[in-house]
């Protein structure tokens, strides 16, 4: 029986694929339609590098030059264009968080870590768990693996791009640190409440997840007081997305109460088997 959380998830994937696809044309038009002149050759310098200045410049363009502004519409862009990827990892998170305890067991049930015949009987079986449930381990590590290039190419655009290093945005130069550390600390909080809201969507919470949810902020803080403005003023745009679209899609307090409801469900389900058993004897 399809419920409606598995009917809107299709829905869900065209929407952020056509999101996706817009969010790309609106970033090549941008480029395309920039005048002036961006310094750089090879693949990476002319091409990479190059167009994301010119994506940037030309978004910035549309606003009266102000690149503060076309830092900002051009990260909303850059989420959105990998918004599917998000969607894919909050589905493989949710499916990974639900196992957990099925893995649990797989894990007591081989408790000799130094045994190599334990250790292959418990892969073959956490595997075979995965493939049941059609579960990709490494599926929360695919927008990571795209933001790092997406941040390296933004921090070497602004640097290899004079008139970014020299934009200002309200109080901050765009190519040097945040004087009054405001950035850092809206990013490093923005971090940890998307973060949280995750935690409190988990099962059942370990020490890797809570150490993680408390960590990443200050290191988020610390990476964004040691690199220009602009760089920063991404973090907190990004993370500040990521707030949102976690509420949105990976919602703590609706897979709480849907978690509850299959619960309910099961032992309902337990109750009505141990009846009939009874009124069989």
């Amino acid at each position: 029986m399809q419920t409606a959380e598995n009917s809107a998830k299709p829905v869900r994937y065209v929407k952020s694929t056509v999101a996706s696809a817009t969010a790309l044309i609106v970033m090549v038009i941008a480029a395309i339609t920039y005048q002036g002149h961006v310094a750089g050759t090879g693949l990476w310098h002319g091409v990479i590098i190059g167009n994301f200045a010119r994506s940037i410049l030309g978004i910035s363009s549309w606003f009266g030059d102000n690149y503060g502004l076309g830092i900002i519409v051009f990260t909303l862009m850059i989420r959105v264009l990998i918004l599917p990827l998000m969607v894919y990892q909050t589905k493989s998170m949710r499916l990974m968080q639900e196992v957990q305890p099925v893995i649990k067991k797989i894990q007591e049930k081989y408790p000799n870590r130094r045994d190599t015949a334990q250790m292959q009987a418990m892969q073959t079986e956490t595997s075979a768990v995965y493939k049941e449930y059609g579960i990709n381990p490494f599926a929360s590590f695919l927008p990571l693996l795209i933001q790092a290039p997406v941040l390296i190419a933004l921090y070497q655009s602004i640097m290899n791009t004079k008139v970014l290093q020299t934009g200002s945005f309200i109080w901050v130069q765009l190519g040097q640190h945040d004087p009054y550390f405001i950035l850092p600390i809206l990013a490093a909080l923005f971090t940890f409440v998307s973060s949280y809201l995750v935690m409190l969507g988990q099962p059942e919470k370990n020490g890797v997840s809570t150490t993680m949810t408390y960590a990443m902020p200050v290191m988020i803080f610390i990476f964004a007081i040691n690199v220009p403005s602009a760089l920063s003023l991404y973090w907190v745009v990004s993370n500040a997305f990521q707030v949102i679209q976690t509420w949105t899609i990976q919602n703590p307090f609706e897979i709480r109460r849907e978690r509850q409801a299959k619960k309910a469900a099961e032992r309902a389900r337990e109750r009505a088997i141990r009846k009939a058993k009874k009124r069989k004897k």
